[in-house]
């Protein structure tokens, strides 16, 4: 990313439009190499990662060296069932990693893992005014996104589909109405399994997306997250250049020209 192009969340300034989750990897250390080939400044972690007592599952300890790199935490609520339960998490993962921003994320179904629209508005309407920069995991609903931007929230994370599945952007012609009437970055979040489908979501005009499964599942998760890097650069900077408009039919690039008749002009 260039640094006349920042992306803004809260009264944080990043320069990478890449966000990783932090789950699924094999193992801390191609986590901590993927984000750093990323690029990534900003990294979700649930908050049983952090988890000084069982030093094989924390993740507190791994992420501070980068943290040390500029890279910032964001915990997330995953496995809260309620708005409830998310509130109390975002507080206890401040208290422990002194972080403000807060990944809200409400799936009390684990059959299908969507978001739970009311209970994620209840729980970001109290976290914006407590000051957390709540970026809040929702369905492609441009109601719900602009009921979160109108209380608080830095930002507005839509799926693109089922949160794993690698179904991709299925939610193209939501996500292009919650673009067109937002206020906040809109970051895709869930479904992406290619760098090209990363590289779409940024040239609808996303202003970036959060990518998990798609790098630690891969069969060379540090490679693929140099990828998905990549790729969101390019379709960030084609949407700053304008995609050329679509036409009905086709459109010669090279309209018939004087030279292809014959001297004098006579056919």
């Amino acid at each position: 990313m260039t640094a006349n192009d920042p992306l803004t969340l809260g009264d944080v300034t990043l320069h990478s439009r890449l966000i990783l989750g932090t789950g699924k990897f094999s193992d801390r250390e191609t986590m901590i190499e993927a984000i750093r080939r990323s690029g990534a400044e900003l990294v979700t972690v649930a908050l049983r990662r952090f988890n000084p007592a069982r030093p094989r599952d924390d993740l507190a300890g791994p992420l501070q060296s980068l943290r040390q790199d500029g890279v910032h935490i964001m915990p997330n609520t995953s496995g809260a069932q309620t708005a409830k339960e998310a509130i109390t998490a975002a507080h206890i993962a401040r208290e422990l990693c002194g972080s403000r921003f807060v990944k809200v994320e409400i799936h009390p179904n684990p059959h299908h893992l969507m978001p739970d629209p009311i209970e994620t508005y209840e729980a970001c309407r109290v976290l914006a005014a407590e000051d957390f920069i709540v970026m809040p995991y929702i369905p492609a609903d441009p109601v719900l996104a602009k009921r979160l931007e109108d209380v608080g929230c830095a930002s507005v994370m839509p799926l693109g589909s089922a949160i794993g599945s690698g179904h991709g952007l299925a939610t193209v012609e939501m996500l292009r109405l919650i673009l067109r009437d937002s206020g906040v970055p809109v970051i895709v979040d869930a479904g992406l399994r290619t760098p090209s489908e990363a590289a779409g979501a940024m040239e609808l005009g996303c202003a970036g997306v959060l990518v998990n499964s798609a790098i630690a599942a891969a069969g060379q998760p540090v490679r693929m997250a140099a990828a998905f890097a990549a790729a969101v650069a390019a379709g960030r900077e084609a949407y700053l250049g304008g995609l050329m408009p679509m036409a009905d039919g086709a459109v010669a690039t090279s309209p018939l020209t004087a030279f292809l008749e014959p001297a004098g002009g006579v056919r």
